[in-house]
């Protein structure tokens, strides 16, 4: 028997998306904004990227909502647009919305999720999983570091798209969240499918880091 119908689909999406999560995780543009070694310029810059990426997500969200594939991880308290937008508020203003533009790559990476919300609500759960469980986990280093960095209020303006206010336990809800996965209502095509968007979605995600990092180089 094929490993892979024996192992959980959670289990599965993670281990073989690892190379790609962990080459986004040491982009040089990460490692120089956690290591404190970046302006705050650059952490708004990255956050500006990160709402038309949240935006794509969740503007499809009451479409999915009923689809019996997508629909189970439309989930309320993940929602993470507005909280961006009172973070962009904080870091540039109230006319922070005529500054905004994306980047091509991010403009790629949310025309794919949109492209997969619109016709494909499989490869969607293969963008959020990317996505939310990311900043249910690894996105608090981020927030602890801009705290830190930049002297925001804890879990206050600016950093507050990592505060999941409505997630009471992340590490059961990481858990349900898993189960979810394990019971994708699709078959074995289809999983391997959306573990091969999971992996395009990471290289999409390191694009952005890519020309973020050209874009704020350190000084020689």
């Amino acid at each position: 028997m094929d490993a892979s119908a024996t192992t959980p689909f959670s289990t599965l999406i993670r281990t073989a998306s690892h190379e790609q999560h962990t080459e986004a995780e040491n982009s040089s543009f990460m490692s120089d904004m956690l290591g404190g070694r970046l302006g705050v310029a650059a952490y708004r810059r990255y956050t500006e990227q990160l709402w038309f990426v949240y935006r794509a997500l969740e503007s499809a969200s009451q479409a999915l909502s009923a689809d019996p594939v997508a629909g189970p991880f439309i989930q309320p308290e993940l929602a993470r647009t507005a909280h961006l937008e009172r973070d962009l508020a904080h870091l540039g203003g109230s006319g922070w919305r005529a500054e905004l533009r994306p980047l091509p790559s991010t403009a790629a990476y949310a025309a794919r999720i949109e492209e997969c919300a619109r016709a494909w609500p499989a490869g969607y759960i293969a963008h959020h999983y990317t996505r939310y469980l990311g900043d249910l986990s690894g996105g608090q280093i981020i927030r602890g570091t801009a705290e830190k960095t930049w002297g925001f209020e804890r879990k206050g303006d600016g950093v507050r798209f990592y505060v999941f206010d409505g997630i009471g336990n992340p590490a059961a809800f990481k858990r349900e969240y898993r189960e979810l996965l394990d019971a994708l209502p699709v078959d074995e095509l289809e999983k391997q499918r959306v573990v091969e968007e999971c992996r395009h979605a990471f290289a999409l995600n390191t694009a952005v880091f890519g020309e973020l990092g050209r874009e704020f180089p350190l000084s020689a």
